[in-house]
């Protein structure tokens, strides 16, 4: 869940660094009693994410700046849909201006990219998720524009569960026997999921009997099947590694679970939303 102070702590940071000193220009050349009054307009179609946090970049400066949004996160919307209305003090809305649309943009363009994962895949039982290679600080926004757009959350952090990966079991002498060891250490809620990148690494981790999940990372079609043949129900099947649009269709089709992309959020394209100002 996206909480206020996850928001309140990224766009304190984010107007700092934009105006460490306050605005030059509005203060220069905007009166101290100009009211704005501005349109959140779509320049191109696309899922909406980022409700509150454009309400909270807009009136952090100036409470009295009132926000009304005519979507909500997760509605899908059309080239030219006023989104929001913005009215307040025309020095506090420019100040924010850019910090609000920074942050909705980026938002609204990976719930959208997500969206469309999530239709590639429809038809399957396969889950899109996203990684941890979120943009530093952003996270908790980015994920929760994930979810706007249809996806699924992997863990949050490296706190939240254990993940095995190529180069934890490049140390490992005896990978049944370390993941035994681990599970009988660890809390019976703590998940484990385990990384291969070959068929032959499968019987090591199934020996086990330790593992939640099983990754199967950058393999072949043919090898995604036989993996989900070999693991059977034993554990959850995430296919990981390389996914794109044009793959993502066949790769749910092999059975897996879950289908994890970095894209979705280290590789988006911000959505082109404008605020155009009047003032008065």
């Amino acid at each position: 869940m996206l909480e206020r102070r996850h928001i309140q702590r990224v766009v304190d940071m984010a107007l700092e660094e934009d105006a460490p000193f306050g605005d030059l220009t509005s203060q220069t050349l905007v009166p101290a009693g100009a009211v704005a009054h501005a349109d959140l307009v779509a320049r191109e179609p696309g899922v909406l994410a980022g409700v509150e946090v454009f309400v909270v970049a807009m009136t952090t400066l100036d409470p009295s700046v009132k926000v009304a949004f005519h979507a909500a996160d997760g509605d899908r919307f059309d080239k030219g849909a006023v989104l929001a209305n913005v009215v307040g003090p025309a020095r506090a809305v420019l100040q924010a201006e850019r910090v609000a649309l920074n942050l909705v943009q980026r938002m609204t363009g990976i719930a959208t990219l997500t969206a469309t994962y999530v239709a590639a895949v429809a038809g399957t039982k396969a889950r899109v998720v996203d990684t941890r290679k979120t943009t530093p600080g952003l996270r908790a926004l980015e994920r929760h524009a994930v979810r706007c757009g249809g996806g699924h959350n992997h863990r949050y952090s490296l706190s939240d569960a254990v993940m095995a990966k190529d180069n934890h079991l490049a140390v490992v002498d005896d990978i049944t026997a370390a993941l035994k060891k681990a599970a009988a250490e660890l809390p019976h809620t703590t998940h484990i999921e385990v990384e291969v990148d070959r068929l032959d690494q499968l019987d090591a981790v199934l020996d086990s009997g330790a593992a939640h999940t099983i990754m199967l990372d950058n393999f072949s079609l043919d090898d995604l099947r036989a993996g989900v043949a070999r693991i059977g129900d034993r554990t959850f099947v995430e296919a990981s590694g390389g996914i794109t649009l044009d793959t993502i269709g066949e790769i749910a089709r092999t059975g897996v679970d879950v289908i994890s992309v970095g894209a979705l959020t280290h590789s988006v394209r911000a959505l082109d939303l404008g605020l155009d100002i009047a003032v008065s």
